[in-house]
């Protein structure tokens, strides 16, 4: 039995799909809970060594797991329902739903009209009266991902970190072709500058921040708000930005394939995303590298993993910023794959990177 497409264009997967992904979900949930001996022994106390980095324990059983029912990379069979109902099933594999103070569906008024977001409140506990606020845009190549993929991260960034989160479900390519999801990230950043007070939040340290394709939203409206005079984030968080679809690199021809992301992907993503819009890819809204000034902006803290295609151009653009005179910590966790931030329910390095990440934007943004 095969998936199937129904003419309304929402996704039914078939017997065989859902059977994999169950196994998948199976696994992602049995990790945290295998001690690290027996990990070594499931993998026969083989372990991963590239550019001198040795990829986590807990990350390559999930990798190999992953491998045994048949999953490596998201774009799937070049179907785009099928990718997006691939990631919401996967991220449904590590749902932990983290309490907060509150959690609030609500609109914003995007690029195009308006567009859905979701309110996360701090416990009072961890937060100060008016707390910090963090945009946040959803990592997914800019095809795939909606505020539930990553309901947990922004949670558990809500929580520890004590600040408001705000996520933003852009418009997806390719039904929206670049630069919607840009134009929708800086709509969404100014209407949070605004109604900051009334979320709650400290309107004087609004800050922006993503993963993957989020990250280059981040990027594109910290460069966008220098040039439209509009007052800079509080800071740029940059978790394995993808700072220049328009580029080849080396680790991503290091790590094409087997490593959660793909070179496929980021090729199919970029299609999707740019192939018959109305910027090229060379333009810095879709490639914030390329862009020839990026002095004045934002504070970064940048995160790139070892084993990720998206490194190289991530710890390119963190140099780009510093060479600018922009306040750069950029933080390499060399034995993590793309996606990590999402895997920290998994245990092992994910989860201490992102205690890390979390601990180092509290810091910067609520200074404690």
């Amino acid at each position: 039995m095969t998936a199937s497409l129904p003419a309304d264009g929402a996704y039914s997967p078939g017997r065989k799909e859902a059977l994999v992904t169950a196994m998948a979900g199976v696994t992602l949930r049995a990790l945290p809970r295998i001690p690290d001996p027996v990990k070594r022994l499931l993998l026969a106390g083989r372990t991963v060594t590239v550019d001198g980095n040795t990829l986590d324990t807990t990350v390559q059983l999930m990798l190999a797991g992953q491998k045994l029912v048949g999953i490596d990379g998201l774009s799937g069979t070049n179907n785009v329902a099928a990718a997006r109902a691939q990631l919401r099933d996967l991220s449904g594999g590590f749902r932990q739903a983290i309490p907060v103070a509150a959690v609030r569906d609500l609109t914003v008024t995007g690029g195009d009209g308006e567009i859905p977001a979701r309110h996360y409140v701090p416990p009072t506990s961890t937060a100060d009266t008016a707390a910090p606020l963090l945009v946040f845009f959803h990592g997914g190549g800019f095809v795939i991902g909606d505020l539930d993929s990553h309901d947990d991260l922004c949670r558990l960034i809500c929580r520890d970190a004590g600040v408001h989160v705000l996520s933003v479900d852009y418009r997806l390519a390719p039904e929206h072709k670049a630069p919607a999801a840009a134009d929708d990230g800086f709509a969404a950043y100014r209407w949070a500058r605004e109604h900051a007070a009334e979320l709650g939040a400290d309107p004087d340290r609004v800050a922006v921040g993503g993963d993957s394709a989020g990250g280059n939203i981040a990027a594109v409206v910290a460069q966008r708000a220098r040039a439209e005079g509009v007052p800079q984030p509080a800071l740029q968080l940059l978790i394995y930005p993808w700072t220049n679809p328009s580029g080849e690199t080396r680790s991503q021809t290091l790590f094409a394939s087997g490593y959660f992301l793909t070179k496929a992907d980021i090729e199919w993503f970029a299609d999707k995303y740019v192939t018959g819009a109305s910027v090229q890819i060379t333009d810095p809204v879709v490639s914030p590298l390329l862009a020839d000034d990026l002095s004045g902006l934002a504070p970064a803290l940048v995160l790139t993993g070892g084993f990720d295609p998206l490194r190289d151009e991530g710890v390119a653009y963190a140099e780009a910023l510093r060479a600018a005179g922009v306040a750069v910590d950029l933080r390499q966790a060399g034995a993590l794959i793309h996606g990590f931030a999402n895997m920290f329910p998994i245990g092992g390095g994910c989860a201490a990177a992102v205690a890390d990440m979390i601990s180092a934007l509290r810091t910067r943004l609520r200074g404690v």
